[in-house]
């Protein structure tokens, strides 16, 4: 079963790379298949009796809400952190904004590896101390 679980996992990492050097075609595919999904989940709800429209609506408040779903898949993290931050969104930025952050947050990463390093460091004087 994990093998399995890893093939699709790396399958996904190639097709999302691929596509994404091409929005448009991406956009299509993705549109299609949503559209396809949710037509199924659509003719299967029909085919339950008991759910009406405002008991489809209930039920699916209620678990998206207890999920935590209902906010980040109405508006989506993204925009919501932008706002607290007072960004713009991705689609507003430039390539060289963009660019900017991507070296901003390599430089923090950099950071984080050295802070990292001295910590494996001092653990190990200390394990040599306490022997």
């Amino acid at each position: 079963m994990h093998r399995i679980i890893h093939f699709f996992d790396k399958l996904e990492d190639r097709v999302r790379e691929a596509l994404s050097r091409k929005p448009i075609l991406y956009t299509f595919i993705g549109a299609f298949s949503i559209v396809l999904f949710w037509r199924g989940v659509w003719m299967t709800a029909d085919s339950i009796p008991f759910l009406n429209g405002p008991i489809s609506i209930a039920i699916s408040v209620s678990i998206l809400l207890v999920t935590g779903l209902f906010v980040s898949f109405f508006v989506g993290d993204v925009i919501i952190l932008s706002g607290v931050k007072k960004e713009k969104k991705i689609i507003e930025k430039t390539e060289l904004e963009i660019e900017q952050d991507e070296i901003t947050l390599r430089a923090i990463k950099n950071e984080i590896d050295g802070i990292k390093r001295d910590t494996d460091k001092v653990k190990k004087i200390l394990e040599q101390t306490n022997d």
